[in-house]
């Protein structure tokens, strides 16, 4: 993917329309407590980029938002209730989830936060305890 590339992508229903620009930062899975319940999944595929990649382009007024943690504001549409995307202040990072952007070639570099994980992924990628220390976690790494 090239800095000129750009993907469309969407709540639910359609109301909210997103466009993300350029390169993530990363992408991968995040195993946390507060993803798989917020995503009601075992698992959350994640692309990470900067807030100036992301781009709401219709029904910025349709998104909700709650904030549990000063780590992490999370947005969903007001009429479907599907979740769009996740603003980490802390990182200076948007997580729009890989399912909202269907067309953008999700390449998984990683698993975060994988001693939570309750469906284990062995697939070759690095699985690491909670964070890269880049970031703020430990960096360690733990078995498949």
């Amino acid at each position: 993917m090239s800095e000129g590339q750009q993907y469309r992508g969407s709540c639910f229903c359609g109301a909210v329309q997103l466009l993300v620009k350029g390169e993530p930062a990363a992408m991968g899975y995040c195993h946390c407590d507060s993803c798989r319940r917020w995503s009601a999944g075992p698992v959350n595929a994640f692309t990470l980029w900067k807030p100036e990649a992301v781009e709401v382009t219709q029904g910025g007024d349709n998104l909700g938002s709650y904030q549990k943690t000063p780590a992490s504001i999370r947005k969903w549409c007001r009429t479907c209730g599907g979740h769009v995307m996740t603003e980490h202040p802390g990182m200076g990072l948007i997580d729009v989830y890989a399912a909202v952007i269907p067309d953008f070639p999700f390449t998984p570099g990683l698993h975060v936060h994988y001693q939570e994980s309750v469906l284990r992924l062995p697939d070759g990628l690095t699985k690491l305890k909670d964070m890269p220390a880049a970031m703020g976690g430990s960096g360690l790494t733990l078995d498949e």
